[in-house]
């Protein structure tokens, strides 16, 4: 039995029953139309998985609330311009529900106080509407063009506590689509370590999320998300039911050996529908030669989809912030010690610094590395009160490399605040927003910035963000908890408690004298009343 924390999407057809008993037929088939051609296609398009279908229901899981949310705005218009010309009595409409809560899973099903009160939610939404929970509307606020409705607190079935719901509609015009149904899409599995040492962990994500960043820039071809893809890693899948459950057309597996200074990849690529494999390739070369590879993968997928790589396309594919693999290399291994340690503590913080220094000494254009660099001195000024300009010059550097770089952005927005400068920091975190808004870094400084101004709802916004984009990060989950007891609301801190436990346990079986998580866990088995597992760690 599996806990984690989901976005849980509740549908249900408004007057099925009537509809039925009137003519039944009819209403299978337009039901059936509705499902092929809007709702079935846009739940794929936006990373979702349906894991139960009740006859005019269906609940789907996601792993963004977001990204619930558009799906719901995308089929709540689809459907509603599709029945158009129907007599009012035969048209298919939903009221939807969105939650976002724990929930337990147990091979493909989900179920859950999560579960619960989304459907709870969904028979409280306005007929072709749409309603969210508290949690949810504190998310998805500020961060998509909507405009909301307080529907006041509901005493909800097998709830202990008031539900406060929220209608919500787009603000203007339909909303943006990832895709439109039909076009060939695509889920990159997390490529699996063969290594031989879970240290080498940290490259393999790396290489998995640099495809599927590549992949995203081919107009013509849509990409699940790569928090929706990593759900998945190191899980046994069957292709086609992972293809179906997705609505993708293709799925992309593959595995990187990396020894010495050399590097392994193998890479297939699998129809969806039919199980079979369209092109696979083994590559092995020098690791010098990482980037090259990179492109060759991406430009193979690209051909054997019999797809056209448009020159701009193909120029941003092959544009990388350095051409350097020892320095690509030194930047993974600083962002896993950023993911996986704690921010107070001085050692993960001086590691980051030493390794982005090597970095930017191998190619001193490399702006990732300057901005990470000055998160990591900035964190050791503000811990330690010691001198110097907090990372402020580093940080200044990377932006002079690439204005556009959002963490660069979110870091200079930290040094600012640390420094009193709270109005320049807000313009600078409010431009690494909009540069990147799904960028790890840039929410959790993100958060970091709402929480030291008490600002708890916007800090569990952006810190759940985090937690979503990089599965070790037990900090981030850590903090959520103490934003939800902040609040008052212990059900949700025991919730995201849970889910740092797991993540530290996760982090220990890679690192088992990770002193960072073991402090965590031992405050989370605390809050969990685990008396006896606490004095053991």
């Amino acid at each position: 039995m599996q806990r984690k924390l989901a976005a849980i999407l509740s549908a249900d057809v408004v007057g099925y029953s009537g509809q039925m008993g009137a003519d039944e037929a009819g209403t299978l088939e337009r039901l059936k139309t509705n499902r092929s051609r809007i709702f079935d296609p846009y739940v794929g398009i936006h990373g979702g998985r349906q894991f139960k279908l009740m006859g005019d229901g269906a609940l789907v899981e996601f792993a963004s609330v977001i990204a619930a949310l558009e799906c719901a705005l995308a089929i709540q218009a689809a459907t509603e311009k599709a029945a158009a010309s129907e007599a009012e009595g035969r048209r298919i409409r939903y009221r939807i529900g969105i939650n976002l809560g724990e929930v337990i899973v147990e091979g493909d099903d989900i179920y859950g106080e999560g579960v619960n009160v989304a459907a709870r939610l969904q028979a409280l939404a306005p007929v072709g509407g749409i309603a969210l929970s508290r949690v949810v509307k504190d998310q998805v606020e500020g961060k998509t063009d909507c405009a909301f409705e307080d529907m006041g607190q509901h005493q909800v079935k097998n709830h202990d506590k008031p539900v406060q719901a929220f209608s919500v509609r787009a603000a203007r015009g339909e909303p943006a689509t990832a895709a439109a149904p039909g076009k060939l899409s695509i889920c990159v599995l997390p490529f699996a370590n063969m290594s031989g040492d879970a240290e080498q962990e940290y490259f393999s994500d790396g290489i998995s999320e640099d495809i599927i960043t590549d992949l995203s820039k081919v107009s013509a071809l849509g990409v699940i998300a790569r928090n929706t893809a990593f759900q998945f890693k190191g899980k046994s899948v069957d292709v086609p039911q992972l293809a179906r459950q997705l609505k993708v057309s293709h799925i992309l597996e593959g595995s990187v050996r990396k020894s010495g200074g050399r590097v392994r990849i193998t890479a297939q690529l699998i129809d969806g529908a039919s199980g079979e494999h369209v092109w696979a390739e083994r590559y092995d070369r020098n690791l010098d030669d990482i980037f090259a590879l990179q492109d060759e993968i991406s430009e193979a997928i690209v051909k054997a989809l019999k797809l056209k790589l448009m020159p701009e396309e193909k120029k941003a594919i092959e544009r990388r912030g350095t051409e350097n693999a020892e320095a690509y290399n030194l930047l993974l291994l600083a962002r896993q010690t950023y993911a996986t340690g704690l921010e107070l503590d001085p050692k993960r913080n001086e590691t980051i610094v030493r390794l982005c220094k090597r970095a930017v000494e191998i190619d001193p254009h490399y702006a990732r590395a300057w901005a990470l660099m000055a998160l990591g001195q900035m964190i050791l000024r503000a811990n330690q009160g010691g001198g110097g300009d907090g990372g402020l010059a580093a940080a200044e550097k990377a932006l002079a490399l690439d204005v556009n770089l959002a963490e660069a952005h979110a870091v200079k927005a930290r040094i600012l605040a640390e420094d009193g400068r709270r109005i320049e920091a807000a313009g600078e975190i409010a431009m690494a927003l909009k540069l990147d808004p799904e960028s790890y870094e840039v929410n959790k400084a993100a958060a970091f910035l709402s929480f030291v101004e008490r600002r708890f709802e916007d800090a569990i916004r952006y810190w759940t963000k985090a937690t979503s984009l990089m599965e070790l990060d037990f900090h981030s989950a850590n903090m959520l908890v103490t934003c939800y007891t902040a609040l008052g609301n212990r059900p949700a801190a025991l919730e995201v408690a849970r889910i740092t436990l797991d993540r530290c346990e996760k982090v220990l079986a890679q690192d088992r004298n990770n002193g960072a998580a073991m402090s965590h866990i031992s405050g989370v088995l605390s809050l969990l009343g685990q008396a006896e597992r606490t004095r053991e760690m």
